[in-house]
């Protein structure tokens, strides 16, 4: 019962269009005019009133990240981040890292190959925050994948960054020692090593092969989109031709 509330507040400061029709057979707007704000409850904010100027995520965009990443902000104190790179191809890759303490304090650890086309799909890198978070490094260390992190992933995790390593994106051609400057406030991702040095690592860079040389994983791989776009097999609703729920 509490997202028409939050949808409450919204209309009433402009965030969100009440012309649209919903199931009921009336506009959003009329249902929400239905709806009475209650002041005396701490769920819901007002708008005029909400906990943080932003969302509890933040994208960013920069030399790393030309199509943009995600990070998540809510309950962090630290929104800057810049240190050399730990370098990953694989989830399985940085989780036995952590497991025989070989993180660096202050280190940006890379994993990817762990995107759409890389995984295949985007796996989440729950496993290995929350182990270095059992060994007192959540706070001390910044993580960025190509792949993704659920909502319980705790500290400086930066995923969905893109383009992936398997289309050739910069955060395929990081390697160790290279410096990253992360500030989620101005929303900035940027990899600080020289263009010239970047060119001639493309020259060298080839994709990671998957386990994946055939089947449904396969076919998907072929076919999936980038993350900014939602990941997706198909060009969208707008070039549907048919509609199959007609009958």
């Amino acid at each position: 019962g509490g997202v028409y509330m939050l949808m409450k507040t919204m209309m009433d400061n402009g965030l969100i269009k009440g012309d649209c029709i919903t199931v009921t057979g009336k506009t959003l707007g009329e249902n929400i005019d239905e709806i009475t704000w209650n002041p005396d409850q701490k769920v819901i904010y007002d708008v005029q009133n909400a906990i943080t100027a932003t969302g509890g995520v933040v994208g960013l965009r920069g030399s790393l990240a030309p199509e943009g990443a995600i990070v998540k902000v809510a309950g962090m104190d630290r929104l800057q981040f810049r240190g050399p790179a730990q370098v990953f191809e694989c989830e399985e890759d940085a989780f036995a890292s952590v497991e025989q303490r070989q993180i660096k304090e202050g280190a940006v650890v890379v994993i990817r190959n762990e995107g759409p086309k890389g995984g295949p799909g985007m796996r989440e890198m729950l496993a290995t925050t929350a182990a270095l978070y059992g060994q007192g490094m959540g706070e001390k260390v910044a993580l960025i994948t190509d792949g993704r992190f659920s909502g319980a992933t705790r500290g400086f995790c930066i995923g969905h960054v893109g383009p992936e390593a398997a289309d050739g994106g910069p955060i395929g051609l990081i390697e160790d020692g290279d410096l990253i400057n992360i500030d989620a406030e101005k929303g900035i991702i940027d990899l600080e090593v020289d263009e010239a040095i970047l060119e001639e690592r493309r020259k060298q860079f080839t994709r990671r092969e998957t386990d994946y040389g055939s089947g449904a994983l396969w076919r998907y791989a072929q076919n999936v989109g980038p993350a900014y776009q939602g990941a997706v097999t198909h060009p969208g609703a707008k070039a549907e031709k048919h509609v199959y729920a007609d009958i």
